[in-house]
């Protein structure tokens, strides 16, 4: 088939596999922002799942139906190494000139940035080229108890937002990442706000360990926001992401490539994207046949080695890979901690710190007590197949 009209290539127009089958989801979400509009009660979300699920991509699609809903955004992806208030002060920034142009938010828009003054100073926040020409307020938001500042704060923008007739919605990607006091302060901030009925709402993605974490932050997370577990792709909606791509250039794919496909995968957003993509350039006539696939599977293989998988290994330090290839020996997951350092010869105390530090990593996560797993899918194999790792 011509590479040139592959559409599974990234950006190239055709809905990606990450939104079939997530109209629940979505609608929600939906539903969500239509009802902080009018000044109701509104849930965000968190959206739970593995690395390539299509969290990010679906976080995305909220942020557009946000903006298309007349609200302001601010969208953060979450890294390991930066606080969480050098990532808001320049969306808060951004979101606030917007508030200030509504004549009747310049009052509330000042006091805000006032606010967002004394924060900056309290978190001692680089910064740069966002400059603030105002002078803060004392008193205001400038502690240095991240969870009273942080509150504080959200309730000026809140206000701000409000008296603009406006609204904010906030999008932060990798939520785990944020420290403990982190994830505590912005739960307790968005459950202020709620209840003082401002438009502000929150929509986050993670791995899955992010549901316990937020309980563990504050006890009532859980009435805050829904938790949608973002997984592999129901049989339909798979069969939907590969087929209909397809279609839309006119082509057609045989029952038997299809059903192959959802096999070599196990029906993951990613890897069905890459397994159309590379199923598309070999292919040489329609419909698409399962010799197709096979032949597509090596270099999709070796792409996703090359590049999902490797950069993850390559993050970890040597005691750190040594102790995920023990875990790959074990077959599949979850494993238990107990086991992987029996293959190790060493005790589960003395790793306990090695554990912890991949868990950090966002490389594995704990499904439930005593247990462990990856959180990128397919990573023992890609462990087995990279370096003859036996059981």
């Amino acid at each position: 088939m011509d590479p040139i009209r592959n559409p599974f290539a990234p950006g190239a127009g055709s809905p990606p596999p990450e939104l079939a089958g997530r109209h629940e989801i979505l609608e929600s979400a939906k539903i969500a922002l239509e009802r902080l509009k009018i000044g109701r009660p509104a849930k965000g979300q968190m959206l739970l799942g593995l690395r390539g699920t299509g969290k990010t991509v679906l976080l995305n699609r909220l942020e557009l139906m946000a903006e298309e809903a007349g609200f302001v955004s601010s969208f953060i992806e979450a890294p390991e190494d930066q606080r969480l208030p050098e990532l808001l002060y320049p969306r808060l920034f951004q979101a606030l000139q917007k508030f200030s142009l509504a004549e009747g938010a310049k009052a509330a828009a000042h006091k805000a940035l006032r606010a967002l003054r004394g924060f900056a100073s309290a978190f001692k926040v680089k910064i740069g080229d966002v400059s603030i020409s105002v002078d803060p307020e004392p008193g205001a938001a400038d502690s240095g108890q991240i969870e009273t500042d942080l509150t504080d704060l959200f309730l000026r923008v809140g206000e701000a937002a409000r008296d603009a007739r406006m609204a904010w919605a906030l999008f932060i990607d990798e939520v785990q990442y944020l420290s403990e006091k982190e994830l505590a302060a912005l739960i307790v901030a968005i459950h202020r706000v709620t209840q003082r009925s401002l438009p502000i709402i929150f929509f986050g993605a993670g791995l899955p360990q992010l549901a316990s974490l937020s309980g563990e932050a504050k006890s009532y997370a859980e009435r805050l926001f829904d938790y949608p577990s973002i997984g592999p792709l129901t049989e339909e909606a798979a069969r939907a992401a590969i087929r209909q791509p397809i279609e839309s250039e006119k082509q057609s794919i045989s029952d038997a490539a299809l059903s192959e496909i959802l096999r070599l995968t196990e029906r993951y957003p990613y890897f069905l994207q890459e397994w159309g993509y590379q199923t598309w350039n070999v292919a040489t006539r329609s419909p698409i046949r399962e010799q197709d696939v096979a032949e597509a599977s090596p270099k999709a293989i070796r792409r996703l080695d090359e590049g999902f998988f490797r950069v993850r290994f390559d993050r970890l330090t040597p005691k750190e890979r040594d102790y995920v290839l023990a875990m790959a020996g074990l077959g599949k997951g979850p494993y238990r901690s107990a086991e992987v350092a029996a293959r190790m010869k060493e005790s589960t105390r003395s790793l306990g710190p090695c554990r912890a530090a991949i868990i950090r990593k966002g490389m594995i996560y704990s499904p439930q007590h005593g247990d462990i797993d990856f959180t990128v899918p397919m990573f023992d194999e890609f462990l087995r197949r990279t370096f003859k790792v036996s059981s």
